[in-house]
């Protein structure tokens, strides 16, 4: 493990190194008790982000199931640790910036792109901290009502999307079983979602940074929705579950 990574063993969350590289593993718990794997370029005191555009994320990895059996949340990309159920984090919560490969499962419902589900593998971004994000403030009550209107969200919600920088993509939940390269190139003026070199993303805004690296597993689940549905909680564990890292590299581009 790169001595600039900082583990995060929560519950029964470990961080391990062996010969097939990084695992990140939570064992059985009950629906009590919150377990995270983790490791990210910075901690819990300082909140240091190293990140901004441009730069390209390259992992290899795989879980020790496929999505439609993982249960919890896991991926690796970048953000900026907006919110966190980990005790250590004592910090109130930021405006949510990431961009990353992003997996939870049901109950979790975060259906932050238009006619995206909420839940699921995904290439995903958000930054809900620019300028044109913070211009809705204001209207930010009733609009949760009004986009309970099928027709009024399908009309009127992917201006908001863009105004988010919002970008998704639903990948196949079985990619996760098996291992694959993952890339993002994050740009000033867009970025590039990849897996094995095949793009599956592209975005013409992305967040301002700075981001801290991160990549984790744990068993938590959350509920967004332009609905105005808001929630958490922690989904009991029957089986362990592992994401395996065989490479990471972050490199700053010109």
């Amino acid at each position: 493990m790169q001595p600039a990574w900082i583990k995060t063993e929560v519950g029964t969350g470990r961080v391990q190194t062996g010969d097939d590289g990084l695992q990140l593993t939570v064992t059985p718990s009950s629906g009590h008790t919150y377990s995270n794997a983790q490791i990210s370029d910075y901690n819990y005191q300082s909140f240091q982000f190293l990140w901004r555009p441009p730069v390209r994320l390259t992992v290899t990895a795989h879980a020790s199931l496929p999505g439609d059996q993982l249960r919890g949340t896991a991926g690796f990309g970048f953000w900026n640790h907006p919110f966190s159920p980990d005790v250590s984090a004592h910090r109130l919560p930021r405006l949510p910036q990431a961009i990353w490969f992003f997996f939870g499962s049901p109950p979790n419902d975060m259906r932050l792109a238009h006619g995206v589900p909420g839940y699921g593998w995904k290439a995903a971004q958000i930054d809900a901290g620019r300028r044109s994000a913070l211009a809705l403030i204001p209207l930010a009550l009733p609009a949760l009502l009004l986009l309970r209107s099928p027709a009024i969200y399908d009309r009127v919600y992917p201006g908001i999307q863009r105004a988010l920088a919002i970008g998704e993509y639903r990948l196949d939940d079985a990619l996760l079983a098996h291992s694959h390269t993952y890339t993002i190139d994050w740009r000033q003026d867009g970025a590039t979602f990849a897996i094995d070199e095949q793009t599956v993303l592209e975005t013409t805004a992305t967040p301002r940074g700075p981001c801290g690296f991160i990549a984790w597993v744990d068993n938590q689940y959350a509920v967004v929705t332009p609905q105005g549905r808001f929630g958490s909680g922690i989904i009991p564990l029957e089986n362990e579950q592992t994401l395996w890292l065989r490479h990471i590299a972050v490199e700053p581009r010109r």
